[in-house]
C-alpha cells in the first residue's frame, strides 16, 4: 500500500452481489428462492428506513423479502411466537429482528429464540460463540463486512496490531474475535479504557465502532495505519474524523459509502448460504 487507498464499500458490495447472482440462479433451478424475514416492532422511522433498504436490496437480487411489522405494544411473548413461527417455516431461510425494539420487550430473549441456522444477522450468543471459535457460518454482518473489505483490498491482518474501539456484542466483540482468528494481535478498547489515544497510536489497524461522531482523531493515528470506520451517526458522520485521519492513514473507509453498503451485502450473502444449506439438507434426505 504505497499510496493512500479509499476503501470503497460500494465497489465491495457490488462485487459481493454479483457473486451471488449465479448462486441464486442455481437455487432457482432447484425450485428454491432465498427468503429473508425481517421483523420490525413499532414505528421508529430509522428502523423503518433500514428495513426498507434491506428489503429493496433483497428484491433487486431475487431474494424474497418477507416483512413483518408488529405494533409497538407487542409483548415479548407475542414476538417470540412470531419468531418461532418463522423458525418452523421451511420457506424462510433467514430471520432478522430489527433493533432496537420497544422497551417492554426482552430483546436478548427474542434474539436467542432465532434458530441458529436462520441467524443470518449474527445476533445469537451461540452464533457469537461459534464465530469466536472460528467456525461460525453467519458472523454479525458489520464485522463480516469489515473483513470482506479487507479481503477485497488485500489487507492482511496477520501479525498486525489491531485496535478495536467499541465492545458491543454485535460489532466490537465479534470483530475483535474475527481479527484474532486471522492472527492479528487485538486490543479491544471501550468507555472505561484509560489513555485511549495511546492505544490507538500503536495500531496498524483501527476499527472505529464506538457510536460517537468524529470520535477518533487524526492525531491518534499512526502513520500508514488502516482505518475501518464502522460508525454511522446522524448527518452521515462516522466515528472517525475522516479528514484528519485520512491524512495519516494508508487506507480508510469513508462514511457514507464504506462499511455500510457491505454490511447489507453480507446479510444477503448469509441468506443465500442459508438457502444453499437448506437445499443440501433436502437433498441428503431424499
Amino acid at each position: 500500500m504505497e499510496k493512500k487507498m479509499i476503501l470503497d464499500g460500494n465497489a465491495v458490495a457490488a462485487s459481493v452481489k454479483e457473486s451471488l447472482k449465479e448462486r441464486i440462479t442455481l437455487l432457482a433451478q432447484a425450485g428454491i428462492t432465498p427468503c429473508l424475514a425481517t421483523i420490525l416492532v413499532g414505528d421508529d422511522p430509522s428502523s423503518e428506513t433500514y428495513v426498507r433498504m434491506k428489503g429493496n436490496a433483497c428484491e433487486k437480487l431475487g431474494i424474497i423479502s418477507k416483512r413483518i411489522h408488529l405494533p409497538k405494544e407487542t409483548t415479548t411473548e407475542e414476538l417470540l411466537e412470531t419468531i418461532t413461527g418463522l423458525n418452523e417455516d421451511e420457506y424462510v431461510h433467514g430471520i432478522l429482528l430489527q433493533h432496537p425494539v420497544p422497551e417492554q420487550i426482552d430483546e436478548r430473549k427474542a434474539f436467542e429464540t432465532i434458530a441458529i441456522e436462520k441467524d443470518v444477522d449474527g445476533v445469537t450468543s451461540l452464533g457469537y460463540g461459534q464465530t469466536a471459535f472460528g467456525f461460525g457460518v453467519y458472523p454479525s454482518c458489520t464485522p463480516a463486512a469489515i473483513l470482506e473489505i479487507m479481503d477485497f483490498y488485500n489487507i492482511d491482518a496477520s501479525g498486525k496490531h489491531a485496535v478495536v474501539v467499541g465492545r458491543s456484542p454485535i460489532l466490537g466483540k465479534p470483530v475483535s474475535a474475527l481479527l484474532l482468528n486471522r492472527n492479528a494481535t487485538v486490543t479491544t478498547c471501550h468507555s472505561y479504557t484509560t489513555n485511549l489515544e495511546q492505544f490507538v497510536k500503536q495500531a496498524d489497524i483501527v476499527v472505529a465502532a464506538v457510536g460517537k461522531p468524529n470520535f477518533i482523531q487524526g492525531a491518534w493515528i499512526k502513520e500508514g495505519a488502516v482505518v475501518l470506520d464502522a460508525g454511522y451517526n446522524k448527518g452521515n458522520i462516522g466515528d472517525a474524523d475522516y479528514e484528519s485521519c485520512a491524512e495519516k492513514a494508508s487506507a480508510i473507509t469513508p462514511v457514507p459509502g464504506g462499511v455500510g453498503p457491505v454490511t447489507i451485502s453480507m446479510l444477503l450473502k448469509h441468506t443465500v448460504i442459508a438457502a444453499e444449506k437448506g437445499m443440501s439438507k433436502k437433498t441428503s434426505t431424499l
